[in-house]
């Protein structure tokens, strides 16, 4: 029993951190990376579709990503999705294949992206923690019904608390690693 809720806590935790790692894909630093567009969305003949769904988006050089879209009628769709994003990106359209130019970022964006890139740790950190709490109801709750012992149930909130700040630290390492990337000039 105990160990099932640990394992299940873990690999919350895990995807907690999945997400956060995703999240911060999508946040811009200085050089290209076609994730940037994962969360850009087109309206496909009626179903929002994302870019990476109707095109090859990659980036062959540091500060450009290219949009080739299998259906060339989807080109100023996708565009026009692009621009109308919160990413501050403007592409250029040659009629086969959308380009993107990575504007350099100023100073103050780039702190704005570290505030941001601290906002997602903050709240995978407040879920990891919720993740833990209800672990450890779970596990009051099994010594109250007399499965377990009081030692096992000390020694069992221990090893949550322990695997907690495990996942925490690599919060911490995630978020110090994507801000040394916003702030690399």
């Amino acid at each position: 029993m105990i160990k099932e809720i640990k394992n299940e806590t873990i690999e919350k935790m895990d995807k907690a951190l999945a997400s956060l790692k995703y999240e911060l894909n999508s946040l811009r630093a200085g050089r290209a990376n076609p994730k940037i567009l994962d969360r850009v969305s087109v309206d496909y003949y009626g179903a929002m579709t994302p870019v990476n769904q109707l095109a090859n988006v990659s980036a062959p050089e540091p500060r450009m990503i290219i949009v080739q879209p299998w259906d060339t009628n989807a080109l100023p769709l996708i565009e026009k999705a692009i621009q109308k994003s919160d990413l501050g990106l403007n592409p250029g359209n040659d009629g086969k294949i959308i380009r993107i130019v990575m504007p350099q970022l100023t100073e103050e964006r780039r702190k704005d992206l570290v505030k941001t890139a601290k906002k997602f740790g903050e709240d995978c950190k407040v879920a990891i923690r919720n993740i833990r709490r209800h672990a450890i109801q779970q596990l009051k709750e099994l010594e109250k019904e007399g499965m377990i012992t009081e030692d096992e149930l000390k020694q069992a909130e221990a090893d949550v608390q322990k695997m907690t700040d495990e996942e925490t630290k690599k919060v911490d390492q995630t978020i110090a690693a994507k801000n040394e990337e916003i702030l690399e000039v």
